[in-house]
């Protein structure tokens, strides 16, 4: 298929009326195979950062108004092409209800609030998994065709066990335990508020109803609205130390975070990054009962 090219990042109306559009039974082509993704790639040629949504993304995340885009910021960003790429291609899972598991970010070095970049997204990656099947968006960001930032995020699409998907042998997820507080480590015991989702929904644009209200959460198994994973992934990165200019985040998202709560972070010193290939380990925790809702590593890469 044809690459897709826009001047701008889609507006949030258009987006959410072409996903309505998607659930009604007019206009259904019939069953997509869920043996393969679109082969699809959307860009953004110019893309120039809204500042008033970074600063309220700064503010929901609690990041400092120091002039440089957050890492996270553009996985955010990325999300509204990936809602036009699951609305308008083949794309053979239902939208609405998909699960972020995992999510990685790149920053090759610090990015200005107004600079002019270049934003491309793809699929990549379906494979199986115990609880249905999982794949991945690629997103890339290039100043002057130079790569200066990359993301993936995985998602699942959970979906009921066949014959044949229970014979087939699947890797536990770890377990994150619980570490001791160290001397050096940051260690923050936070509010999870019961409306974090509906409001970093409108700072996001990711209206996934999981996260919205209870009533729409439980439609997709969950007992309450659950936050969405890059918000407590960009909140733990805010709580940290200053970060350097140029290193990698994972995180696996554990445990959802039902809302209210109140969690608690113990992260590893940055101070600890001195060579290239270094790492420092944090993690989310329930502040009741100790279960993980997030496990996470830094890493310094070269300049």
């Amino acid at each position: 298929m044809p690459d897709t090219h826009y001047d701008a990042l889609p507006k949030a109306h258009t987006t959410y009326a072409n996903i309505v559009k998607s659930l009604l039974p007019i206009g259904n082509s019939g069953k997509v195979s869920k043996d393969q993704l679109p082969q699809a790639t959307y860009y953004v040629d110019d893309l120039h950062i809204d500042h008033d949504n970074l600063n309220d993304y700064r503010k929901i995340c609690g990041f400092a108004d120091n002039s440089k885009v957050p890492a996270t910021y553009f996985s955010v960003l990325s999300q509204t092409l990936q809602m036009n790429m699951m609305v308008k291609e083949p794309f053979p899972f239902a939208m609405l209800g998909l699960v972020h598991v995992d999510n990685s970010v790149t920053q090759h070095r610090p990015i200005g609030e107004r600079e002019t970049v270049s934003m491309s997204v793809t699929f990549d990656n379906l494979r199986d998994h115990a609880q249905g099947q999982q794949f991945d968006f690629v997103t890339t960001v290039k100043a002057e065709d130079k790569v200066i930032w990359e993301g993936t995020s995985t998602y699942l699409s959970r979906s009921k066990k066949t014959a044949s998907s229970k014979d087939k042998k699947s890797t536990p997820r770890p377990v994150a335990v619980k570490p001791e507080v160290g001397k050096k480590d940051v260690h923050s015991i936070f509010e999870v508020p019961e409306d974090i989702g509906r409001r970093y929904a409108f700072v996001s644009g990711d209206f996934n109803l999981i996260h919205l209200h209870p009533l729409s959460a439980r439609a997709f198994g969950f007992p309450k609205a659950i936050a969405h994973g890059m918000w407590s992934k960009a909140k733990c990165l805010a709580l940290m130390d200053e970060l350097p200019d140029a290193y990698t985040v994972d995180v696996s998202f554990k445990l959802p975070i039902f809302l209210p709560a109140e969690v608690e972070l113990i992260a590893q010193p940055i101070a600890q990054l001195e060579s290239v290939g270094d790492t420092c380990d944090f993690g989310l925790y329930s502040s009741k009962n100790s279960k993980p809702h997030l496990a996470g590593v830094v890493t310094l890469n070269s300049k």
